[in-house]
């Protein structure tokens, strides 16, 4: 009886709708968006402001082929634009020579660390900043030579 009550048979007129067109140009008080920028490497710039473009960088590498393999992160971040030479690598392969469960790879930014981490164990990439470790290096235990 109550999925009845204030039923009549004839449904209601609906409401009004406003049909006419928006103005073509926008009111002062709601500008128009402004789209974001994708991220771009800040040179001379600080970890925390190259973490988008670091982790961009990262984010292409992981959705190619070549997600574990700890070389192909260092040669995509070398051509965007960071310095080969303060970065750090750690082995695609244990001691055993099995694949690694996951591989870290570092830029030093003046006191602080770019770092990322990849591999089966992990998922999606990990990218964030650290603190520069003392030695001048940004990863604690073995890297691989990066030599070529």
């Amino acid at each position: 009886m109550l999925g009845l009550a204030g039923c009549t048979g004839e449904s209601p007129a609906p409401d009004p709708v406003e049909t006419t067109a928006p103005s073509a140009t926008p009111s002062a008080s709601s500008p128009a968006p402004t789209p974001e920028a994708a991220p771009a490497l800040v040179p001379g710039g600080t970890a925390a402001q190259n973490l988008p473009f670091f982790a961009q960088v990262v984010g292409g590498v992981w959705a190619g082929p070549d997600q574990s393999q700890g070389r192909a992160y260092i040669d995509a971040l070398t051509a965007a634009g960071f310095d080969k030479g303060a970065m750090q690598v750690t082995p695609d392969r244990t001691t055993i020579d099995n694949p690694a469960e996951s591989i870290e790879f570092s830029v030093r930014l003046g006191d602080e660390c770019l770092v990322g981490q990849v591999g089966p164990s992990i998922g999606n990439p990990v990218t964030t900043v650290l603190p520069g470790l003392s030695s001048g290096g940004c990863l604690i235990g073995q890297t691989r030579s990066i030599d070529w």
